[in-house]
């Protein structure tokens, strides 16, 4: 185990970001959708993206038991920095929704981590279904990243759709808040 997440604190943890962010969609409409159609292309958002994205891996690959492949442990930490620089300078196009896409594939662990072997928790799956659809959105985010830019495009397109999606998002983040409520404690 790399992380020691708790999977009432992934509960926490994620049910706050969602909840939080979807407030801001709903609350703050404009602005983020403004925002939101420039994530895919900046830049510099994807140099910051890239980065921590380069560092997480520098880190897991550093701290972890790589079993068998423990002798390309150097190797791969050579190679995280040379990665880093070549995506920086020949992958500019996108370069955020690739990042983030990395992000959030590197995110995923620890909280499938937090649930693994939690069959008592049957609220466990609310967390991982969440997981699961954000793994394969990032999937196509990291290798055809204009899907990002398509679905932004899509979820911005009408304000009913906008406030809908901000709604729902609203209603998961806080189911996932109340759930670490229900888990009965050992007598």
């Amino acid at each position: 185990m790399i992380y020691s997440l708790k999977l009432e604190t992934a509960l926490y943890l994620t049910g706050l970001f969602v909840l939080l962010g979807h407030a801001l969609a709903l609350f703050k409409g404009k602005a983020a959708q403004d925002w939101l159609r420039t994530l895919p292309r900046s830049k510099p958002l994807g140099v910051v993206l890239l980065t921590a994205a380069a560092g997480w891996f520098f880190w897991l690959v550093w701290t972890m038991d790589l079993g068998e492949f423990s002798n390309w442990r150097n190797r791969v930490l050579w190679a995280t920095p040379i990665a880093w620089f070549l995506a920086w300078k020949y992958v500019d196009e996108f370069l955020a929704a690739r990042s983030l896409g990395m992000l959030v594939l590197l995110g995923a662990e620890p909280l499938l981590e937090a649930s693994f072997l939690r069959p008592e928790m049957p609220a466990r799956l609310c967390l991982n279904t969440l997981v699961y659809v954000w793994v394969a959105l990032a999937l196509f985010w990291v290798g055809m990243p204009y899907t990002l830019r398509d679905q932004i495009a899509w979820i911005t397109g009408g304000e009913k759709r906008w406030r809908m999606a901000a709604l729902a998002g609203l209603a998961y983040g806080a189911l996932l808040l109340v759930l670490p409520l229900t888990f009965a404690k050992p007598a």
